[in-house]
Formats: C-alpha cells, sequence, structure tokens
C-alpha cells in the first residue's frame, strides 16, 4: 500500500505542473516496464520504442488515472500491453496466426525447469516463439486476458487464440527441456 500511496502523490505532483515529477515514475517502473515491451517483440531498439510510446501515452493521459478504481502499476501496465499490441498490429506481426482446428493437447512442464530460469532468462525464451504464440501466450499466461479477449483485441476466433496458446505451451516445453538449452543454462 506504501507504494500505492507514493504513486499517488507523485501523479498528483505531475498533474499540478511539477515535470520534475515524472522522472520518479519513469525511474521506479521503466525496467519493469522494458521487461513487458520485450516480451511483445524480439529486438530490444523496437522495445525501446514502445517503452517511450507508453510513456508518452502515460503521461498525456495521466489526468484519467483514479486511484480509486486500482493502483498505478496496473492501470499503466495496461497502457504498456495496449501500446506493445498497437505497434504489433500496425507492423501486421499478428498476420502469422494460424487458424487451425484446436486440438486437445495435454500439455505440461516441470515446475522445475521454469523455476531455474532467471527473468532474463525466461523474456529470452518467451522472444524465441513464433509471433503469433509469442503474442497470445502474453496476453493470456502472463497479462491474464481471456480468450474472448484476445479474440477482440486481435481480430482472430478464440478456438485460434486458444490453438496459439497450446502451441507456445508446445514450443516453450521443447525449448526448455532440450539438452541444448539445459547444457547452456545448467548455471542457473
Amino acid at each position: 500500500m506504501h507504494n500505492s500511496i507514493n504513486d499517488i502523490s507523485v501523479v498528483s505532483k505531475i498533474l499540478r505542473g511539477d515535470q520534475a515529477a515524472f522522472k520518479l515514475l519513469y525511474n521506479k517502473y521503466s525496467k519493469v516496464y522494458l521487461l513487458i515491451c520485450l516480451r511483445y517483440v524480439k529486438s530490444r531498439s523496437d522495445a525501446e520504442d514502445m517503452l517511450q510510446e507508453s510513456w508518452i501515452k502515460i503521461y498525456n493521459d495521466l489526468k484519467q488515472f483514479n486511484p480509486s478504481k486500482g493502483k498505478f502499476i496496473h492501470w499503466s501496465k495496461r497502457i504498456v500491453i495496449n501500446t506493445c499490441l498497437q505497434k504489433l498490429r500496425k507492423n501486421s506481426a499478428l498476420d502469422s496466426f494460424e487458424n487451425i482446428f484446436e486440438i486437445g493437447l495435454n500439455i505440461s512442464t516441470t515446475n522445475n525447469a521454469i523455476d531455474k530460469l532467471s527473468l532474463q532468462e525466461l523474456t529470452k525464451v518467451i522472444q524465441s516463439l513464433p509471433k503469433g504464440y509469442r503474442t497470445v501466450f502474453n496476453m493470456y499466461v502472463i497479462d491474464g486476458y481471456s480468450h474472448k479477449e484476445i479474440s477482440t483485441i486481435l481480430e482472430i476466433s478464440e478456438s485460434t487464440s486458444k490453438t496459439q496458446l497450446l502451441k507456445a505451451k508446445r514450443f516453450l516445453k521443447g525449448h526448455i527441456t532440450s539438452p541444448q538449452f539445459n547444457a547452456v543454462n545448467s548455471y542457473a
């Protein structure tokens, strides 16, 4: 709660014209938001561009933030995610979805493999996913969207969203449990 109260006071200062206060929010959340951007694109420079666009939108929309509806981090994180999705749509990255019938696959990964990954390693593994898989995986598993929401936002069927998620999990499982990955990351 302390961080939330602090964010509210910083936002209030910014809205009263204290431009230096915005740097406090930027310094506090930029690393977290860059990691979000890196989950959606492979290139660090593209992620940095998305981050910059996100901060511009956050600044411009700051007066719309309502602390009674939630914490600043949740509100601003949504802006970052939406900025990433808009950028992907512009670059037609979402054209790479495979539209096939949903197949029933029971995919599971061992917690040990995931537990041994650092945040940077996990981000790299997610970045290695094909664009369609990566986008649905991020939205569903990490950002908490439902398949219905994903289908609406990405303009794909719910079945395609579910199939992309299943394929992403299968790809990640194969990648994380591969001997090459384990040999490279045995220090984790």
